[in-house]
């Protein structure tokens, strides 16, 4: 099962250009020109620094709410393109975690209640375009999340033996005795993740990583907390790119065909039933 995770790459780029403009308080980045400031405080150009909370620089309008925390939130998806819950049917939802098998974990964790409860808290989700975009970026987030968790069959990944700690994200230090192997719809992986996530939603996320496979809606925020820190602005760049955001080089670049078809076989599946067109660029 595959364990996605901000890319190494990507993250060591991020912590360069933090470190090249310098960290600065919450209040008062600071930043040098065309770096954004972090719902953190900190100074950089990528997704984490002009994403979901950035507080000033070149922020990404459609980056979700500005700001740094969530609080549970109503059914709905906000307003744009379309409507998530009229989107994510009953019908839609039960589809595929009914695919899940009768005896696995998730059938009675993962709820669409869960789901349309996490996606109160991140309005900008498949919204800020037309309707055929938000029913594609439903249908993206669900064959990805589909790929990760077997049909919502796994709320945690199967192998639990690696830790999946990299001490040198000093600002995320791990806790002893804690793992923080992939769990979750997006089977979040790595302090790194754990712990900005946690500090967003609102919870312990180095402490307790469990509470992601122990709370359905917390599940779900940390799968979108990733989605639009890492995910939601290459939509426009086609399936392939949701892939590559999430998994890289692991799939993508040939390195693991079957895996990467597998994602774009639900994505086709899902946009049929939602009667979108899947656009171009499917594959990495």
């Amino acid at each position: 099962m595959a364990k996605p995770a901000a890319t190494l790459t990507v993250l060591a780029l991020g912590l360069a250009l933090l470190c090249a403009a310098g960290p600065a308080a919450a209040q008062n980045c600071g930043c040098q020109p065309g770096y954004c400031c972090s719902q953190y405080g900190y100074c950089g150009t990528t997704d984490p620094y002009c994403g979901k909370g950035c507080q000033s620089g070149p922020c990404y309008s459609s980056g979700g709410s500005s700001g740094g925390g969530s609080s549970g939130g109503g059914s709905g998806g906000g307003s744009g393109g379309g409507d998530v819950a009229s989107i994510v049917t009953d019908a839609f939802f039960n589809g595929i975690i009914s695919q899940a098998g009768a005896g696995c974990e998730g059938r009675n964790f993962y709820t669409r209640a869960a789901f349309l409860n996490a996606v109160g808290s991140y309005p900008g989700f498949a919204t800020g375009g037309s309707s055929d975009d938000s029913k594609r970026e439903i249908a993206a987030f669900f064959a990805n999340a589909a790929h990760e968790t077997g049909h919502f069959c796994y709320i945690s990944e199967i192998d639990k033996s690696d830790s999946h700690c990299d001490p040198s994200f000093t600002q995320w230090p791990c806790v002893a005795g804690q793992k923080y192997y992939g769990r979750g719809p997006l089977q979040i992986s790595w302090n790194f993740n754990y712990g900005p996530a946690g500090q967003s939603i609102g919870f312990d996320g180095l402490g307790n990583p469990d509470a992601v496979a122990q709370d359905a809606t917390i599940a779900f925020k940390t799968a979108l907390w990733f989605w639009m820190n890492n995910v939601h602005n290459v939509m426009p760049q086609g399936f392939g790119a949701t892939i590559r955001a999430i998994n890289g080089a692991l799939e993508c670049n040939g390195n693991n065909p079957a895996e990467m078809n597998d994602r774009v076989a639900n994505y086709q599946q899902y946009c049929q039933q939602l009667g979108v067109d899947p656009g171009s660029n499917l594959t990495c």
